[in-house]
């Protein structure tokens, strides 16, 4: 991010092409994340990357952000992060609703029909569909999940899910946990 680059223009997707929309997305991630490994800025920017990328593809997405965990509350418990949308629960323990559970699992889940998964938590009654993607350190340890919302059911696709896994997998090598 050299020259006459400005920040924002990392948020600026030209193509609709889901794969070189995502690509684009990833590679300003990369460049953003370069030299800066303080994990609240790391999951600003790339809630901001990941709503103007959907954006740019007409996904009816109403919530992509994070929820980070924080041991000191007691029981292992989410807290609410960087997003883009409408307000947020602030915490989710480990266990409970999507967040939660895949937090738990450590693994990815995807809710095509919110409907349908037991113990879902609705912070916004309009949310159809759900994916969220556990962020894991070098050392395998959960760190937070990227959690991302849509109104419709069946919102997601495999591309979808393995764009955030790759982001995912980027901001938990990127970031430094601890500051």
């Amino acid at each position: 991010m050299q020259g006459n680059f400005h920040h924002a223009d990392a948020s600026t997707f030209t193509a609709t092409d889901k794969s070189q929309v995502y690509e684009t997305a990833v590679s300003s991630a990369v460049a953003l994340f370069e030299s800066q490994r303080f994990w609240a800025t790391n999951l600003a920017n790339a809630a901001s990357l990941m709503w103007h990328a959907f954006d740019a593809l007409g996904m009816h997405v109403n919530w992509a952000g994070f929820y980070v965990v924080q041991p000191r509350v007691g029981k292992q418990t989410l807290m609410l992060g960087p997003f883009m949308g409408k307000v947020a629960c602030q915490t989710i323990n480990f266990g409970r609703g999507v967040c939660g559970t895949a937090a738990e699992a450590g693994t990815t889940v995807v809710v095509p029909d919110v409907e349908k998964f037991p113990g879902h938590i609705a912070c916004d009654g309009s949310t159809k569909s759900e994916v969220v993607v556990p962020i894991l350190d070098d050392a395998g340890v959960v760190r937070g999940v990227l959690d991302v919302d849509c109104l419709v059911v069946d919102g997601f696709d495999e591309a979808d899910v393995q764009f955030l896994e790759s982001l995912a997998g980027l901001i938990g090598r990127s970031c430094e946990w601890n500051l």
